[in-house]
């Protein structure tokens, strides 16, 4: 079997533009993967474009070879673009392997560990201005069967934050957290916005509150400026989903820089280099709880994941999408009681539909 193309289709998904790759063989075999790299999708379709040349005519089982090769002859090695090409094409290839084998990737990685993995809901909060509209709609995620809500109350605030807007977002949390209980889970999202004080007193002031963690508290380009805030307040912290290989993580593991590891299996270079990372924080008994808003093929692959690494702790999953997202795919979810259970069907377990596809196309977002 070898290799004979790779294709590319972009979907409109509102708040971003979904980038699937396909990956076609001699054998009419293929697989799908999913690059998706927000305002950045024209260029992941270019660079996927470019990986051509080192596939085409390649046995596609052999993964890591090809990875090796796209990777080190990159010369500008890293950073989104490249790694979310990367990641695209590397899942097709997986999907292919697994297909070809009849077996769910999860087996070729070392078996399944778990049958399904505990949730937390993002995009609940969708529509929602004041606090009582937080507070409700938290109720209905909850009430949906999510054990764990994350949102980002803190406006359009950058690196600093007035008296006034802090206790406004400091009042969001408190409605929320009054309205579902102490024994859901809070995930508090800074989205790397704040400077090192200003992310220290935001730390500060939530400790009452009782979070899971505070998610990139200041911009991702500071490791150590992470590591100090984390050093300085009671609270755990989150990041690591702007980081895109291992050696971007050996030094987020150096300098301590997060109790929780975020990396995105679209970002990240894919479903093995997702696994080396994932094995780095296992030794250090850091949990491995994977950014994954995207699409539909991301999300089939994180789970994949899931069902294997050890050290996996918690999926991030899109409590409100696109209407359309089952018409773009094949994706079929099992969730139950907060938990997301892991398909056993061969490959990804999931596929594209190309004519869907064609008709939310590209829309460039300002």
């Amino acid at each position: 079997m070898k290799v004979t193309e790779l294709k590319t289709f972009v979907c409109h998904a509102y708040r971003t533009n979904w980038v699937f790759v396909k990956v076609l063989t001699d054998s009419g075999m293929y697989g799908v993967g999913e690059a998706t790299l927000e305002m950045r999708e024209l260029a992941v379709v270019t660079a996927i474009q470019e990986l051509e040349r080192y596939i085409v005519g390649r046995d596609p089982h052999n993964i890591e070879a090809f990875y090796h090769d796209a990777y080190r002859d990159a010369y500008w090695r890293g950073g989104p673009v490249l790694m979310t090409a990367l990641a695209g094409v590397e899942m097709a290839l997986w999907d292919i392997k697994g297909k070809d084998l009849g077996v769910p990737v999860y087996q070729l990685l070392g078996g399944k560990m778990r049958d399904a993995v505990p949730c937390y809901a993002n995009g609940w909060f969708a529509g929602a201005k004041t606090k009582e509209e937080f507070a409700e709609k938290a109720k209905v995620a909850v009430s949906n069967g999510f054990k764990g809500l994350k949102w980002d109350p803190f406006g359009k605030e950058y690196m600093n934050i007035s008296g006034e807007s802090l206790k406004e977002s400091l009042d969001c949390v408190a409605a929320v957290r009054e309205a579902v209980g102490g024994e859901i889970d809070l995930i508090i999202e800074g989205h790397g916005r704040f400077n090192v004080p200003t992310a220290v007193r935001i730390g500060h002031e939530l400790e009452d509150y009782k979070i899971l963690w505070f998610e990139e508290p200041i911009p991702p380009d500071d490791k150590a400026g992470l590591a100090w805030v984390r050093k300085k307040i009671n609270i755990a912290v989150s990041g690591g989903e702007r980081l895109y290989n291992r050696f971007d993580y050996a030094e987020f593991l150096r300098l301590e820089c997060a109790d929780y590891w975020q990396p995105d299996v679209s970002h990240a270079g894919g479903i093995l280099e997702m696994r080396k990372i994932a094995a780095m924080g296992e030794c250090h008994y850091i949990p491995f709880c994977p950014h994954n808003p995207s699409g539909t093929v991301a999300n089939a692959a994180t789970l994949q994941l899931a069902a294997c690494v050890p050290n996996f702790y918690l999926l991030e999953t899109m409590d409100s999408d696109v209407p359309y997202r089952k018409e773009i795919s094949t994706e079929v979810t099992s969730f139950r009681d907060g938990n997301m259970y892991i398909t056993d069907r061969p490959g990804l377990g999931i596929d594209i539909a190309e004519q869907a596809i064609a008709t939310y196309l590209y829309a460039c977002r300002n």
